[in-house]
Order: C-alpha cells, then structure tokens, then sequence
C-alpha cells in the first residue's frame, strides 16, 4: 500500500469515526456500529407495513431480547415498492423478510442472499368466493374471473390451477387484483385471492348489506393451497451471503435468530400482549384485526415438531419445483434452475434454537391451541 493510499485509508477511518460519534454510535472492527451503550445496531426489513404478520420481532424489541443478546435493533417498513430481498442484498438492512420463492427469483437473478429460518411453515394463501359461486376447489374456477396480485404472489393458484387441468391462460378470466377487497365485495372478481390473516379477515369485518350484520365465513368459500398440495413456504428470514463468511456477522446472525424465534414464542402465548404491542408500533390497522392477525399468523408457526425456524427440506423441495415449473399468465416461472447450495442454511437456526431450549424456551409450541378470536366491524 502506498502512503498516499494508506494516508487515504486513515483519513476515511477516522471520518467514519467521527460520523459515528456526532451520532452517538462507533463502529465495530467488521464495520457494524454500536450504540453509546455498546450494543450492536441491526436493521430488519420486512416486506409489508407493522402488523401481526410481523409480531415477533415487534415483541423482541418491545420485551428486550435482542438487547439481552447486546443487539439494537430498528424495524424497516416494507411497502409495494420495496423488494426487502434487494434491501438486503445492497447492503441497507442486516436482515430480512421474504416470501422464499421471491427471494430465491431474486438470488437467481444476482442477488446475495441466504435463507437462515423458515418462520411460516404453512401458507396463509387462500382464494376466496362468495358460496353462491359454486366454487368448492381449483377445478370450479374455470370459466370464472380470478383475482390475483400478481408480483410472484400467484404461483399457488397457478399451480393449483394447472393440477386440476386448468389452463390459466385460457379456462379463466384473470383480473389483476388490488391489494383490498373492493373488487371482491362489488362481485367484479368471482374469486380473489387473500391471506388467512390480513384479506380474509377484512371481508368478515365488514357489513353484509343484505343483513346489516357482519358476514361469516359461512357466507364463502375458500380454496386453502395447503390441502391441494401446492403450498410454497412463505415468510422467512434471510441474511447476506458474503457477510456469513464473517464470523462476526455470523455471531450476530445466532444472537438474531435467537431473539427473534423467542419473540415469536412470546406471542403464541400472549396474543393480548402482542396486540397491543403491534399497535402501539405504530400499525394502521385496528386491535381486533391485529388480534384475528396473529392468531392467524400463530396457526401457520405452530406447532413446529422440529423447532420454529427449522427449514423443511420436503417444503423447500415442493417449493422449488412449483417455482421451476409452475408458469403464469404471460408463460413465465419463478425459477429457471434449481437454486444453489448456499441459497439456505440451517446452521445459525440450530444453534440459536439450541440456546433457547438450554434456557427452557418451548421451541416446538406441541401442545399449542389457537385462540378463537371474533371479528370486529373495520377490524377496531
């Protein structure tokens, strides 16, 4: 190195420095910044807005297990024009969560990602009809109009669609769908697509005009992808492949996953805490949907036979299949290859879930019961 570079290099250390005092932060020797209080700043994005879907780590920050673990934690908002995936891949957030065959398109396509825990081990897609649609599975959408929100969220129906001998392209009207249910309810879509925990919950907190009163899940149908065997694994949490080789990051990684499995442990047995802990971070949404939200969300953790996290190479595999094969209405699939060996990793799970059982976490939630929660109008 010549002076005038190791000159440079100084001078853009001690820049960094500074920078990290005005702030009240210092960075560590990976380049990590810490707090006045010395822990380790980390940022998390999701990829939707504050709301139950994300209620553990919302609860990890509010109940102090990731500052326990020396971790300071910010939460990013997701949003329709962040791709969390990218986020994380350009080195603006530490962490993240994804839908994993979006993830895996993204990590096709360049990007440096690496899976480290599957929070949802089921899907929490569903498509929805009114019951007077006759709409009782994927082979009575034919000749119907189908919603969906396209942005790689359409794989399950079309998957769904094709192993009952439909021709997406052909047998359906498809109708880009909103990400409500206005089209839904004003029956311009005969069957839209809905998460068990956010849409589906909004149609049963609105009035039935016919009634006045709410409606009821007797008032539809729904189709649930996980019985028609095309489920694909949804959120989960992923790191930055070239920072994994730093076993610094790779520290922090296991203090992450740890705080974060214990944040969503918390909420399986305290809904009513985390309710509140979810609207007090700031969702727009109501406390009586955040409630039905997380209940929602707890069925599609819990139980988890292996440990919460654990990623199910059965899942994986039925995953990338339909993501390599499944194509959508302009003939395109999610993957062209199988992904790569470092697309995930259960290392920093297992180590993580191995320190939480050691101080006497439930990891496995086996006896586990959803509350029955009862829907509120506008979801208050």
């Amino acid at each position: 190195m010549t002076e005038t570079a190791l000159r440079l290099r100084t001078a853009l250390a001690l820049a960094a420095v500074v920078a990290a005092t005005l702030t009240g932060c210092s960075t560590t020797d990976s380049g990590s910044e810490t707090t006045a209080d010395g822990l380790t700043k980390v940022t998390l994005q999701l990829q939707w807005f504050k709301q139950g879907q994300f209620a553990g780590y919302l609860a990890a920050v509010d109940q102090g297990f990731y500052e326990k673990l020396g971790l300071s934690v910010e939460i990013l908002d997701g949003g329709t024009d962040i791709v969390p995936q990218t986020v994380l891949a350009q080195g603006q957030a530490d962490y993240a969560v994804a839908w994993v065959p979006k993830a895996l398109a993204s990590r096709e396509a360049g990007a440096g990602i690496t899976e480290i825990a599957q929070i949802f081990q089921k899907s929490g897609t569903k498509q929805v009809s009114f019951k007077s649609e006759n709409i009782a599975g994927p082979a009575e959408l034919r000749g119907k109009t189908v919603g969906n929100w396209g942005y790689g969220n359409e794989f399950e129906l079309f998957a769904g669609m094709t192993k009952a001998g439909i021709d997406p392209a052909e047998d359906v009207t498809l109708v880009q769908q909103q990400f409500d249910m206005n089209a839904f309810l004003a029956k311009d879509i005969a069957a839209a697509q809905a998460m068990s925990y956010n849409e589906y919950a909004q149609l049963l907190e609105t009035k039935n005009p016919a009634t006045g009163k709410l409606y009821t899940a007797d008032d539809f149908t729904t189709i649930d992808w996980n019985d028609e065997g095309v489920a694909m694994l949804q959120d989960a949490l992923w790191a930055n492949t070239e920072k994994l080789k730093d076993s610094e990051y790779q520290d922090q990684t296991v203090k992450f996953l740890t705080a974060s499995l214990q944040g969503w442990a918390f909420c399986r047995d305290n809904l009513d805490k985390c309710r509140d802990i979810t609207v007090a971070a700031g969702s727009t949404l109501g406390a009586g949907h955040q409630q039905w939200q997380i209940n929602e969300v707890n069925k599609l953790i819990w139980p988890s036979p292996a440990g919460i996290g654990t990623i199910d190479k059965t899942a994986w595999d039925r995953t990338v299949t339909i993501a390599k094969n499944t194509k959508n209405a302009e003939g395109a699939t999610v993957l062209t290859k199988d992904p790569d060996a470092q697309a995930y990793t259960t290392e920093y799970v297992t180590k993580a879930l191995d320190q939480l059982t050691a101080a006497g976490v439930d990891v496995t939630g086996a006896s586990y019961q959803p509350t029955q929660v009862t829907p509120t109008e506008g979801g208050r």
